[in-house]
């Protein structure tokens, strides 16, 4: 298999679909392709008619789309725990995914993710408060379910997680409020390894995309 993905530093996709290819413990390639740069655009083009990252190629077929990768990868290895196993919580799981894979536009527009950046508060209007409102939600309803199965959104680190885990860096990164409870899940996703060898990565880079930079 091979992962193409975008810069570490600012592709929240890329993230997300690495984490959960990373979770079913197979090996994999990965391709770097620098954002909003001419060789991104001639080499996305030959990968996925979306023409974005992240695209996950396996033999002769090419998923492109996290949602659908994760979905893919869930298929394709059973075993990996991507989503729940108990069917209301692999139900409310895949729902809040869904949730923001189609929606919090102006939590993404107004806070890109940007691993490099110095922790600092950045002004938000109304429209990103009510999206930063029901993250909020979803984390603290989420722990209160799971109790004491782990420090993740359902228990154990899964696709939700995957989900969220650039969120919880917009929520570091920007000095968002949390409260204890979504400040100790917070503090669980950046810790978990392969979050750590993500941001690892990331800090070595060192190419700009002025378009996420607030």
């Amino acid at each position: 298999m091979k992962l193409i993905v975008g810069n570490k530093n600012y592709s929240s996709w890329s993230l997300r679909a690495w984490l959960a290819l990373s979770l079913t413990g197979t090996s994999f390639e990965e391709e770097l392709l620098p954002l909003d740069t001419p060789e991104f655009y001639e080499r996305i083009k030959l990968l996925s008619p979306a023409g974005r990252v992240p695209v996950l190629i396996d033999g002769d077929l090419a998923v492109w789309d996290t949602l659908a990768i994760i979905e893919y990868l869930a298929e394709r290895f059973p075993d990996a725990g991507l989503w729940p196993a108990d069917p209301h919580a692999r139900a409310h799981a895949r729902s809040i995914c869904a949730e923001f894979h189609s929606g919090f536009p102006d939590l993404r527009g107004q806070f890109p993710m940007n691993l490099r950046r110095e922790p600092a508060p950045h002004p938000k209007g109304a429209t990103a408060d009510r999206d930063t409102a029901r993250v909020r939600e979803i984390w603290t309803t989420c722990r209160s379910r799971a109790g004491d199965g782990g420090p993740f959104l359902f228990g154990a680190f899964s696709a939700a997680d995957c989900f969220y885990a650039p969120v919880v860096t917009r929520f570091l990164t920007y000095c968002l409020d949390m409260s204890e409870t979504e400040r100790a899940y917070a503090e669980a996703v950046m810790a978990h390894p392969l979050m750590q060898a993500w941001c690892a990565d990331a800090a070595k880079e060192t190419a700009v995309v002025d378009a996420d930079e607030v």
